[in-house]
């Protein structure tokens, strides 16, 4: 079970014992082709073990196919959430948007996932698999933090959890593409800003 976006390791066959610097290695050569351009479709165990320095026998020891292996490095760019305080659902929000925001920051993910994510349809056991051990965990404490709100009444009974949850994250996505392409950051776009005007809607007394 993961928590606070944490991932579970792609299922790999068994073999010699790992090294985990020659996992590391190859994570980072298949995230610098893929940074460099490389689509997964054009993307090869070759290519991987040459800029990782490692043989292609090195890799199949870990990772049974390459969708497998990119998977494990488009997970890898997910650093785990930080603990939530937990003391309120409005401090909860800010802390999760907070350390999304951070990431989407980084220039090598923003280039990595889209272009993975142009790929998708072409890919699509990759983007399932990706869902599963990346995405849903933190769909999940997203979840939790809501339903807490609801249950405790900071949060209006009959909300829907999963139309919030596009919300929150949905926005905070389109106010990071925005800041991206304008190089500014939008007025009103910090994470306490859209909490605050999100949880007018959402909270016990909508529009209070």
């Amino acid at each position: 079970m993961t928590t606070h976006g944490t991932v579970e390791a792609t299922a790999r066959p068994a073999g010699r014992p790992r090294s985990a610097k020659a996992e590391k290695a190859i994570i980072d050569a298949t995230l610098d082709l893929m940074g460099e351009g490389v689509g997964i479709s054009e993307l090869s165990i070759e290519a991987i073990a040459t800029r990782a320095g490692v043989g292609k026998t090195t890799i199949y020891r870990r990772w049974s196919n390459k969708e497998d292996l990119v998977v494990d490095a488009l997970a890898a760019l997910k650093a785990p959430l930080p603990p939530l305080p937990g003391t309120s659902v409005r401090e909860d929000l800010i802390c999760y948007l907070d350390a999304i925001r951070q990431e989407s920051r980084h220039p090598r993910l923003r280039c990595v996932m889209h272009l993975a994510q142009s790929e998708y349809e072409r890919h699509p056991r990759l983007a399932e698999r990706f869902h599963e051990v990346a995405i849903e965990p933190r769909r999940r404490t997203l979840r939790a933090v809501l339903q807490r709100g609801i249950d405790n009444g900071e949060l209006r009974p009959g909300l829907n959890v999963e139309i919030a949850m596009a919300a929150i994250v949905g926005t905070m996505i389109w106010l990071n593409r925005w800041q991206a392409v304008s190089a500014e950051e939008p007025p009103g776009s910090s994470a306490a800003d859209v909490v605050d005007e999100l949880l007018r809607g959402f909270g016990a007394n909508p529009g209070a």
